[in-house]
């Protein structure tokens, strides 16, 4: 994906729908998102406007005449394959990933899967039912063990672990936002995050950031909300340990199918240096503290280039497949 939208010509791009907001645990989050990027869009000259489906039926974006949909959704109902599958039968083009990869990469579990089957690396893990089956998982993946829903993002619902007496609390949080909770080995080290623009090939790792929250909590509020965690893109880690990070991202983004854009969060093992992928997010924040902009702009792309660039190559599944077949 190309930093040079100088060639760009913005009318193509025709009457554009930011969709943010929605029905998920993450809605505030994604309206912080949407307001970023319609501002982005319209300072280039874009016809955008916000589109709330929280507050309006997706259908009306068939007869409010919009070309395409910038995706600033997070999290179920947005980001899950759901809202791409009905912008595939409204035969609108959208941001991001396709409705098999959104799908797939909203549900963690399904994720490691799929990595673990193709040799990417990722911490064991536990699927539970109930709080005597969160015991049972901490005793075989051991002390610390995070526990969180299974399909929702930003951190909701999570719990780090450390005492068979925080299992049942920790279960309860995260069933609040998800019917499938997952139990996961935690990986002791650096936290880093890796962006990925373009698709299949093309794809390409921005540089790493690498993140130290306080006390190690990397929580909804240090993300979206106070300005006490640090972030450092370029990134300080070795240059070779920064490659291997953006090669396992970029396979990780493949793997599943992504296209347009996403992020994949990444743990470096204190012991040895070994980088562990945690899960990847295909319609990522794009507010003030969000990190795909700050990895961007460590390449000298602006957050409004960004913005351009994600919706200039918004496309269809449906598309996709006709490109292959003929």
């Amino acid at each position: 994906m190309s930093n040079n939208m100088k060639n760009l010509d913005v009318s193509a791009l025709g009457k554009v729908a930011v969709l943010m907001g929605g029905h998920s645990s993450e809605r505030e989050v994604s309206l912080m998102s949407g307001q970023g990027v319609l501002a982005a869009l319209r300072s280039q000259g874009v016809d955008a406007h916000a589109f709330d489906p929280a507050e309006q039926d997706l259908g009306s974006l068939k007869t409010q005449g919009f070309d395409r949909c910038f995706i600033a959704l997070h999290g179920r109902l947005g980001e899950d394959g759901t809202v791409q599958g009905a912008l595939e039968l409204l035969g609108i083009p959208y941001t991001g990933s396709g409705v098999m990869a959104s799908s797939i990469a909203m549900d963690k579990v399904m994720t490691k899967r799929i990595w673990r089957f193709e040799g990417l690396p990722t911490p064991d893990w536990r699927m539970v039912a109930n709080a005597e089956e969160t015991v049972a998982a901490l005793s075989a993946l051991g002390a610390p063990m995070i526990v969180k829903p299974a399909r929702d993002g930003s951190s909701m619902g999570l719990t780090k672990v450390t005492d068979a007496s925080q299992c049942a609390a920790a279960y309860a949080l995260a069933a609040k936002y998800d019917d499938e909770v997952l139990c996961e080995q935690f990986i002791e080290g650096e936290e880093t995050t890796c962006a990925v623009l373009g698709e299949g090939a093309a794809a390409r790792a921005l540089p790493v950031i690498r993140i130290v929250a306080p006390d190690g909590n990397y929580d909804y509020q240090n993300k979206y909300f106070t300005d006490v965690t640090q972030y450092h893109c370029p990134s300080g880690l070795p240059a070779e340990e920064e490659l291997r990070i953006q090669s396992i991202v970029e396979k990780a983004f493949r793997t599943l199918g992504c296209r347009g854009w996403g992020r994949a969060d990444v743990m470096i093992r204190k012991s040895d240096r070994a980088p562990f992928l945690l899960e990847i997010n295909t319609s990522p924040g794009m507010t003030g503290h969000s990190l795909v902009p700050m990895a961007a702009r460590a390449e000298a792309m602006s957050y409004e280039q960004l913005c351009l660039n994600i919706l200039a190559e918004a496309t269809l599944d449906c598309v996709h497949k006709t490109e292959r077949m003929a």
